[in-house]
C-alpha cells in the first residue's frame, strides 16, 4: 500500500483536486442559480427564464468535460499535454462565449420586452421595438456563432470575414436576392414608415381583414373575425395596396346601398332606410355645428344609379370604428328588408326579356315537336 501511494500520490492528489473542483463549481453553480431565480428573476421581472436554466445545464456540462480533460493528464504522455491543453483551452472558450451570448440575449430580450409592456400600459406604440427586439436577439447570436467559429482554425478565414466590413458588404450582396434579406428589409421598412402597426385593423385583400398581431423579421401576423392567423411574408405585405382602418381617425363610413324596383316609392324608401339608420344605437352623428343648424340630416341618403332592372339608393352611415360599422352594417340590411316588406317596397329580382324570330320560332317548335314525339315512343316502348 505504502509503495502504491508512493508510485501514485501525485496522480491521486491531481484526481482529488479535479474531483473537489468540480464539485465545488458544480455546487456554486446550483447557489448562483437559484440567486438569480429568486432574487433577480422572480422580484424584479416576475417571470420564470428559460435562459437561466440553459445556461445551468451548459455550466454544468462545461464543468464535467473540463474536468474529464483535467484527468486525462493522469493517463496521457507528457508528449500529448500540449494537445490536452489546447483542448482544454477550447472548450474553455466555447463554454464562455455560449454562456455570454446567451446571457447578453436574454438581457437584451428581457429589456426590449418590459419597454414593450411600459408602453403597452401607457398605450403607447410599441411595434418597433417588438420588431427590434427579433432583431437584436438574432444579431447576439450571430455574433456569438462567429465568436465560437474562430475558435477553430479552418474556420478563422470565413469568421473574420463575416465579421470584417467587406465581410458584411460581401455577405448582404450575396444575399441581396434572397427572399430572406426581402422580407427583413420589408420589416424594416413597415417598422421605419408605419403604415400600420400592432393592433391597428387593416384590410389586405376582401378575404384578408383582421387585427395585426405581430411583426417579425420575416412575417407579418394578422388574426382576422375568424380567429385564424394569417401569416403574409413581409415582403409580399410591403408591396400591397391595404386599408388601415386605424391609421389617423378611427371614425368610419359606412355605405348602405339597397335596390328598389322602378314601381317602388323613391321617397318612401329613402325616408325608411334613412329613418333605420338613424335609430340605430352604433350610428355616430358627425355632422358639424354649421350643419346642424341648417339640419342637415344625420345620414345622407341619395339614388346612385338606375340599374337594368332596380334603382339604387345609398346610405352614408358613420360609426366610430370599423367594428362597429360592420357590426350596424349587418343590422341594418336586416332591419331595412323587414320594414321594405311591411311598406311594400319591392326589392326586385333580375329581369330577362327573350326575343326570337320567326325562323328560330320554327325550329324551336319543331324541336318540341320532335321530343316530344320521342317521349311518346319510349313510354309505349315502355308498357309493351
Amino acid at each position: 500500500m505504502e509503495k502504491f501511494w508512493t508510485t501514485y500520490q501525485y496522480d491521486i492528489i491531481w484526481a482529488a483536486i479535479v474531483l473537489a473542483t468540480v464539485a465545488t463549481l458544480w455546487f456554486l453553480t446550483n447557489v448562483f442559480i437559484r440567486f438569480v431565480q429568486r432574487r433577480i428573476i422572480k422580484k424584479l421581472y416576475n417571470v420564470k427564464d428559460r435562459s437561466v436554466l440553459l445556461i445551468r445545464r451548459i455550466l454544468r456540462a462545461l464543468w464535467i468535460v473540463l474536468g474529464l480533460i483535467a484527468l486525462s493528464y493522469i493517463f496521457i504522455d507528457k508528449d500529448a499535454y500540449q494537445e490536452a491543453t489546447n483542448n482544454f483551452k477550447l472548450i474553455l472558450y466555447l463554454g464562455i462565449v455560449a454562456v455570454a451570448t446567451i446571457v447578453t440575449a436574454s438581457t437584451a430580450n428581457e429589456w426590449f420586452s418590459r419597454s414593450i409592456r411600459q408602453r403597452k400600459n401607457a398605450e403607447i406604440d410599441f411595434t418597433s421595438y417588438k420588431f427590434l427586439r427579433y432583431l437584436a436577439v438574432v444579431g447576439i447570436y450571430f455574433v456569438g456563432v462567429i465568436l465560437a467559429l474562430s475558435a477553430f482554425p479552418s474556420m478563422r478565414g470565413i469568421a473574420a470575414t463575416a465579421l470584417g466590413g467587406a465581410g458584411v458588404f460581401a455577405v448582404v450582396l450575396g444575399v441581396a436576392s434572397q427572399e430572406a434579406l426581402s422580407n427583413l428589409v420589408g420589416g424594416l421598412f413597415i417598422v421605419a414608415f408605419k403604415p400600420f402597426k400592432i393592433g391597428d385593423i387593416i384590410k389586405v385583400t376582401d378575404t384578408m381583414v383582421g387585427s395585426v398581431t405581430d411583426i417579425t423579421l420575416r412575417h407579418t401576423i394578422i388574426r382576422n373575425y375568424e380567429n385564424k392567423m394569417i401569416v403574409i411574408p413581409n415582403a409580399i405585405i410591403n408591396k400591397e395596396k391595404l386599408i388601415n382602418y386605424d391609421l389617423g381617425e378611427r371614425f368610419c363610413c359606412q355605405w348602405i346601398e339597397m335596390d328598389i324596383s322602378y314601381g317602388s316609392d323613391i321617397d318612401l324608401a329613402k325616408h325608411i332606410m334613412r329613418e333605420e339608420c338613424e335609430s340605430h344605437p352604433l350610428i355616430l352623428d358627425n355632422r358639424s355645428e354649421l350643419e346642424m343648424h341648417n339640419e342637415k340630416p344625420k345620414v345622407v341618403t341619395r339614388v346612385i344609379g338606375l340599374e337594368e332592372s332596380s334603382v339604387r339608393i345609398r346610405c352614408w352611415a358613420w360609426a366610430r370604428n370599423f367594428e362597429e360599422a360592420f357590426s350596424m352594417k349587418c343590422d341594418l340590411y336586416e332591419s331595412i328588408k323587414k320594414r321594405f316588406d311591411k311598406e311594400g317596397v319591392e326589392i326586385p329580382f333580375p329581369y330577362r326579356t327573350l326575343v326570337f324570330k320567326e325562323e328560330q320560332l320554327e325550329n324551336l317548335s319543331k324541336n318540341i315537336s320532335v321530343r316530344l314525339d320521342n317521349n311518346k315512343s319510349t313510354d309505349k316502348e315502355t308498357n309493351r
